[in-house]
Parts: structure tokens; sequence; C-alpha cells
């Protein structure tokens, strides 16, 4: 149903990466998500009214709340998509993770709710009715569940949405959950045991680990991730394409929704090239990741002395004694040497793996003790940096 509604509402559905076919996506599953929790809604309370089944009641409810939640994805993708402006210049992409953070609240206060319901019920138990409406329904109401947990799983994984994805994993425990509570039924009427409030628990649970999931799965993005390794892989591999590009450091994505990224880069240049003809080349470098990769890319050029090969060995000297020292896979850029009448200062970034639990003014002092062993006389003028992509790569 999604993809008839897709190529209704789409010129071109497949292109999942433009940010209009990723809002349309999301506003389109959203919509759909509300009709068809609405009728689970109805038909479970219908259901649970006949039975007088507390897990069937709860049960129902909790599809309330999905509407509920469709309803914020729904809002969410729809404020994504408004333009930048000037108290919001990077755009309102990160709306979309907002609203997967508020669908995994509400998920997680459902959950606490049916708990707390079930337990009561534990102790002052009532007779659970059976009906075939009941059981029909509660069978349908799964199959329904399970459709909607493979759309939303689909499309979260086409269009890569952090909130999508937790609406897939609501649906599967909703499924889940009402599979228990089928079970529930069919027991309390063939052998006359009445675990209704064990299964209402039981459901409780299934959706507080949903919850948590979700909110994880939501968390990461808002707190700042590391970027995927597959994009920082493209982005260094057309870089390097270029011949006047020596190396590439202090790579960095900043994220601010699903498709609307910030790049800023270190590019390593000769340093006795022209000037003018590698602004150029970096010029069209930025143009070729925007066209390409939909990025804002930012590059600043490092000169790099090319033709003097004591800096070139030097450089590489340093940086084995510095990982030797640190035990650790330490990597140093913007490398440069002055030599003075009584030793000769090296002066470089130096690159700290975020597993080495060090102070950058310990990492200092361990630097300088590491470079101070090479002979030659040298001291390090260093300055620390941080792995922004989650490991630092050559």
């Amino acid at each position: 149903m999604i993809r008839f509604l897709a190529k209704i509402l789409m010129d071109k559905p497949e292109e999942y990466e433009n940010p209009a076919v990723r809002r349309t996506y999301g506003m389109l599953c959203g919509a759909v998500g509300i009709g068809l929790n609405i009728l689970l809604f109805a038909a479970k309370y219908l259901a649970g009214v006949l039975s007088r089944s507390i897990a069937i009641t709860a049960d129902a409810f909790n599809n309330l709340s999905d509407a509920g939640s469709s309803v914020i994805t729904l809002l969410g993708f729809k404020i994504a998509g408004r333009k930048a402006d000037s108290e919001h210049p990077f755009g309102h992409g990160q709306a979309e993770y907002v609203a997967g953070l508020i669908v995994a609240i509400v998920i997680i206060f459902m959950g606490f709710d049916l708990a707390k319901t079930s337990v009561q019920k534990m102790f002052t138990p009532e007779p659970v009715e059976f009906s075939v409406v009941s059981t029909c329904i509660l069978g349908a109401s799964i199959l329904v569940k399970l459709y909607m947990w493979f759309y939303n799983r689909r499309v979260s994984a086409k269009i890569d949405s952090s909130a999508m994805r937790a609406t897939a994993t609501d649906s599967l425990s909703d499924a889940c959950a009402t599979l228990a509570v089928l079970i529930s039924t069919l027991v309390a009427h063939f052998t006359g045991v009445n675990i209704d409030a064990y299964a209402g628990a039981l459901v409780a649970l299934m959706i507080l680990w949903a919850g948590y999931n979700a909110a994880k799965d939501t968390i990461t993005p808002l707190l700042g991730r590391a970027p995927d390794p597959e994009l920082v892989r493209r982005i260094r591999a057309i870089v390097r394409e270029y011949k006047e590009v020596i190396g590439v450091h202090d790579l960095i994505v900043h994220e601010y929704g699903a498709g609307n990224l910030m790049v800023s880069l270190h590019a390593e240049v000769p340093a006795d090239g022209d000037l003018n003809e590698l602004h150029d080349v970096i010029d069209v470098i930025e143009q070729r990741l925007k066209r390409e990769l939909n990025c804002h890319a930012v590059i600043h050029m490092d000169p790099l002395a090319t033709n003097d090969s004591l800096v070139g060995e030097t450089r590489q000297k340093v940086q084995d004694v510095i990982r030797e020292e640190l035990n650790a896979p330490v990597t140093i850029h913007d490398f440069r040497m002055v030599t003075g009448p009584t030793h000769t200062n090296v002066i470089f970034d130096a690159v700290i793996p975020n597993e080495l639990s060090i102070s950058d003014e310990q990492a200092r002092k361990e630097i300088n003790r590491a470079v101070s062993k090479l002979p030659g006389n040298y001291h390090a003028v260093v300055t620390i940096d941080k792995p922004y992509l989650g490991e630092e790569m050559p």
C-alpha cells in the first residue's frame, strides 16, 4: 500500500536521499499509521469490553497511544522539511529526531502505566470471558501490526530515519504483546487458568523494552554520533582523487538532520604549489562533494613540504616513537621543523584516540618525553587533537 501511495504522490519515489522524498515518505507512513492504529484501538476496545480483559483493553489503549505517536512522527517530518531561517540557519532537520524521542517517551510512559495496572490486577483478578469475536480481532491485529512493522522497517532503511525505525520497533513489540494477550485469552478459555494480569505485565515489559530501544536510537544522533564509515570513505576517496591533494586530516561531519550534512576537512597540498591553482582545485572538490554526496563542504588547505626529505623522515620517526611511548595508534599532521642553534622544534598536531584515557596535558608530556628520546636534540611543540570520526583514518 505504501509503495502504491508513494507512486501516486511522488514523481520520483526512488530518490530516497532527496529531502522532499524523505519528508513525503515519513508523512505518508505517519498518516497510514494513524489510520490503522485508530482502527485497531476501536476493534480491541470492543474486544476488551466483550471479554472483560484488562490485557486486551490495555493493548487497545496502547494502539491509541501509537496513533498519537504517528501524529508526532508526521509532524516531526513536516517540521524537519522547513527551510532554514535566521534562528535556525542549519534548517529544522533535527525535528525528526526530537519526534522520535517523544514517541519513545510516550511508549515508556504507556509501559509503566500498563505495568502498574497489571500488578494491581494480580491481587484483584477479574474473570475473563471468551469471545470468538475478540479472538478474531486479536488475530487480525497481530497481522496488521506485523504489516506496519514491515513497511516502517523497509522505508526507514531506504530513507535512513531513526524516527521510523523507532516506529517499526514499536509495531513489532505491539505484535508480540498482542500475541501474549491472545495466548492468555485462549489459556483462560481452555484451562480455566486466569493469567490475564500476568499477560498484561508481559505486554508492559515488551512496551518498555521497545521504548528504551527507540529512545536510544533517537538520542544518539541528537547527542552527535560518529558518521557512517562508508560516507567517510567516499569523502576521502573523492578528495584524494586529485593529484594536488597529498593527504587528508581533521575530517569532521556535522549532522543537522538526515540528509543535511556539514563537512569540514584539512587537505594537505604542496607548499611550493601555485596558490591560485590549488584554490581552484579545492573549489572544484567542494562543489563535487555537494553534488555527489549532498553535503556542504568547507576545505582548509595545509601546506606540506614535499621536496624536503629530512622533514618527511623526521615526521615518520616522530610518529613512530610517539606510538611506541603511548602504545596507541596516534597520528600526527601539520608537521613543521624550526632549526635553532641549540635544538630543533618539531611543531605538529597529534590525534589522540578516545580510548586513551589521559588528559591533554598528560598527553603533551608523554609526547615531549618520547620526542626527546630521538637523536638530534628535538623539542616537541604539540597541539592535541581528537578523532571526530570515532577513529582517525590515515
